[in-house]
Order: C-alpha cells, then structure tokens, then sequence
C-alpha cells in the first residue's frame, strides 16, 4: 500500500541522518595527533566514511525494493496467492497463511508452488448430495480446487502463471488459466505487467471481503477479475495509481459450457435462450457477448498520519462488448471506496455503480439482464445496479498456541441493488473466521443470502430453483426464487 511506502521513505531519511552522523561522531572523537596528520590521510579517512555512506545508502535501497508498495499481487512475485479462491489479501490485515513466503521451492529464479483444498457445505439444498459447490442437506466432502503456480523473478522481470483444476458434480471436471502475465519491475517499484492479470478496480483484489465467499462485486465482475492485457502501477508520494488496458477476457479453457469456463465472471455467450413467457430453452444457436477495449483506472490515497489510517479511494471502468446475435454493446463501473485501520481492526467499504448498455433484442428477450459466466455455467445478471459492501476483521495472532499462528473473525455484508422494480434485490450475509498455521489456510464461513445461487437452493411451498425459467432462481438477475438460504462453508486449504 502507498501508506508502507511512506514509512520506507522516512525510515530511509532517518538511517541516512544517522550514518552521517555517526560518520560526525567518528571525526569528533579522533584523538588531536591523529588531526595533525597529513592532509593525505585525511583526505584518506574522508573518502573511506563516504564509501561507507555509499553502501549504507544502497543497502537501504535494496531493502526498499524488497518491499515495493504496489499492490501485493506483485510485490513479491515469488508469493503463493490465497483466496476464495486465495487469501492474497489487499488490506495491511494479511490473510495469507503464515508461512506463505516459504511456500514452494526454487529452480533459478523461478518459484513453483501450489495448493489443494477440500470443502465441507452444509445449507439450504434440495436435489443436490454431490459437488464442492452444493452441498446435500446432510453435508458434504468434496475436492474443492486443485492449483499449481509458477512465479519469476529475475533482475527486475517479474511473472506469474496459475492454472486450476475443478470437479464437477457430475463426475467431470473443468480447469483454465487463472494468471498468466510477464512484467517489468523499475527502480522506482512502479510495474508493468503484460497478460492475463488483475483488473484494477475497488480497494484491492477482492474488494471488501476476507471471506470464502467474497461479496456480490465478485459475482458481476468487479472483484478479482482476470483479464488479458496491460496493466502499469506506480505511487506518487501518498497515491498508488493503475492504469490499465484490456483487450479481451481471459477467455474460457476446458469445461462443458460454450464460453465460461474462466475463474473470474465476465459477459459471456451461451447456447440459452428464452422465450417470451420467460421459460429458458437449452442447446440453442450460439449467442451473448464477449469483452473487448476495456479502460481501467484507479487512484488509492494513504492518509497514515493520522489517528486511524486509512486509504481512500476510486475506481473506474469502461469497456466494449461485441455481440453474436445481438448488436454490440458497452459497460461502466465506478466505485468509491476505503479501507481503515485500527490496531488489527480493520474496516472496509465500497460503493460501485455499474451499467451494461445492451439492445433489447436478442435471444433472451431484454436489455436489463446480461449473460455472465465463471466456473463452467452462464446466467443472466442485472444489467443495471448499485452494489454496496462493507466488511469488518480482527487479526489476533496466537503465539503461545503451537498449532496456530493467527485467527481472523470477519463480519461482511453486500447486496445488488438492481434498477428494476420487478428485480429482487440480492442481499449477502457472511458471518465466519479464517484460520492459519503454516501452509494451512482454513475458512469457517456461515453465510445468508436470498440471492446467490451458490448459497442455497430452497424456494417457496418446499420447492427448489428452477433453471427452466428466467425468474426461478435465486440468483443476480431477476432473483425469482427471493427466499433466504443458509450455507455453512468449511473449507481446508494447504498451500505448497
């Protein structure tokens, strides 16, 4: 964060002063024979304090550069990421497991690494007893994810690649590429990274949230999404600024959907279409969006200084959509947002405004909703609301238990405010902890919703959703199905 980043200046301004005065010291206690020396030797003297000067000044900028204050993602490439997926968490509360910088092992300047994990669901389901995602009403264990990581860091080149591998219900799986960028680190800890990379928007990569779950800014696009282009960060005093371009999405890899087997939820086409009474036919003619010239920018601004820090700051988006079957389109996002600290308090808030600007005549029949898809399955989302989040964590670390480094409890609340009046709201609770010793990373997460498909199914009259209609679900779009559903959500993770 630009708020470390000040920290380092002044620690620098300060280790400089005392090397030079400990250098004044030295020549004040010379004895008076040795001040009667030859110009020479001292001259002599003089310069050898100045080369110990010198070397002093460049150990502390190397020591500066080991700890570059852009955003984690990159400041030091040889990291395992934990999230919802990981746990790379952008607020000074790290959630990263505890041995995270011993994870891996080297070959040159690459790091390889890893992680498998496994989860538990409890929750609100009928129909399900299979699938990491869904759980039965009895609970289930399931492989969650399985990942390798490759990081590189030589000189001042820097890269990343992570690839993942999920199971499916059904006894298939699907896998794509998560992270795959090369980059430039410079002298002044500004970073140009060139792939598949994080998109620049909200108060770090995921938002607001701690939790497994994320919060509902990750289920439109606007957290943790990954896509193909060029990203450049620098700070400025107490700004850390991106700017960012995107070609395209990451696009999808190995699954059984037309075009969503991706990590991060983007406009996608789909083989669905719906008719004018609202039912949804399947295996149709291929049809939706696909992303294309994004913009990103945005400006954090570290207020450290002052009796709680805090960082404050605004995010914006735009982008074009091309159309199959439909006519081109376009999007924005804007949000503001902060994140403050007390202690190991910290809280987190954000607001974003996001509009996808689309024809209304296409195979699903409206210009309020738009196809999106992650982890192998597309469904309509609002086109148009407002998404309010806030979060609150406590980092307790555990010294004298042995089998814990550190606990972190979370509290966290979102909800899609969409403009339709015939939409329901989708509002999310998380209420849990994460907990770290090691490589271990463990989320214990109780979650309420009444509209997110991945936190229960249960309907009205003992029914479930129905994907058989464009209203039946739970869900981002028209959330039909407005009932709230619980998920308790246990999920083990060992990073290697």
């Amino acid at each position: 964060m630009t708020g470390k980043s000040v920290v380092i200046d002044r620690g620098t301004t300060r280790a400089t002063s005392g090397v030079a005065l400990f250098a004044l010291g030295i020549l004040s206690a010379l004895p008076s024979s040795a001040l009667a020396t030859s110009t020479a030797e001292l001259e002599q003297r003089v310069a050898d304090l100045k080369r110990q000067l010198a070397e002093a000044e460049q150990a502390l900028s190397q020591a500066k550069t080991g700890t570059s204050s852009a955003p984690i993602e990159a400041a030091t490439v040889a990291q395992q990421t934990v999230e919802q997926e990981t746990v790379e968490q952008q607020f000074d509360v790290v959630s990263a497991p505890a041995a995270e910088a011993d994870q891996g092992f080297k070959i040159g300047p690459v790091t390889i690494g890893g992680a498998m994990r496994v989860n538990y669901v409890l929750g609100s389901y009928r129909g399900y007893d299979d699938g990491p995602n869904r759980g039965g009403n009895g609970g289930n264990v399931e492989l969650d994810t399985f990942r390798i990581d490759l990081a590189l860091d030589y000189n001042n080149i820097i890269g990343k690649l992570e690839y993942r591998w999920y199971p499916a219900s059904s006894g298939e799986s699907y896998n794509f590429l998560h992270t795959g960028w090369i980059g430039y680190r410079f002298a002044d800890d500004s970073e140009i990274q060139v792939g598949v990379n994080r998109v620049p928007f909200g108060p770090g990569p995921y938002g607001v949230s701690q939790s497994w779950f994320f919060d509902q800014h990750y289920y439109v696009g606007l957290a943790d999404d990954m896509d193909l282009g060029i990203k450049y960060t620098t700070s400025i005093d107490d700004w850390t600024i991106d700017v960012a371009y995107y070609a395209a999405s990451e696009g999808s890899y190995f699954g059984r959907s037309l075009n969503s087997a991706r990590y991060s939820y983007d406009a996608v086409r789909w083989t669905e279409s719906v008719d004018q009474d609202g039912n949804v036919s399947y295996g149709g003619a291929h049809n939706g969006y696909e992303e294309r010239n994004q913009l990103n920018v945005r400006a954090i601004y570290s207020l450290s200084d002052v009796a709680i820090p805090t960082d404050i700051g605004a995010s914006l988006q735009y982008g074009q959509l091309k159309g199959q079957r439909t006519d081109d389109g376009s999007h924005w996002a804007a949000s503001a947002h902060m994140v403050s600290h007390l202690d190991n308090w910290t809280l987190a808030a954000q607001l974003t405004r996001y509009e996808y600007d689309i024809d209304g005549d296409n195979p699903w029949g409206t210009d309020t909703l738009v196809p999106m898809g992650a982890y192998d399955f597309a469904w309509p989302v609002a086109a148009k609301a407002w998404i309010p989040a806030v979060s609150l964590s406590y980092k307790h670390e555990t010294p004298r238990i042995p089998w814990l480094d550190y606990v972190l409890p979370y509290v966290e609340y979102s909800s899609i405010v969409k403009d339709e009046d015939a939409f329901n709201d989708s509002d999310m609770f998380v209420v849990g902890a994460a907990w770290a010793r090691g490589g271990w990373y463990i989320y214990s997460d109780l979650a309420y919703s009444n509209g997110n498909y991945f936190v229960g199914n249960e309907a009205a009259h003992d029914g479930s959703d129905d994907y058989g209609r464009i209203d039946g679900v739970g869900d981002f779009g028209v959330n039909g199905n407005d009932e709230w559903n619980y998920r308790f959500n246990l999920n083990l993770g060992y990073y290697f």
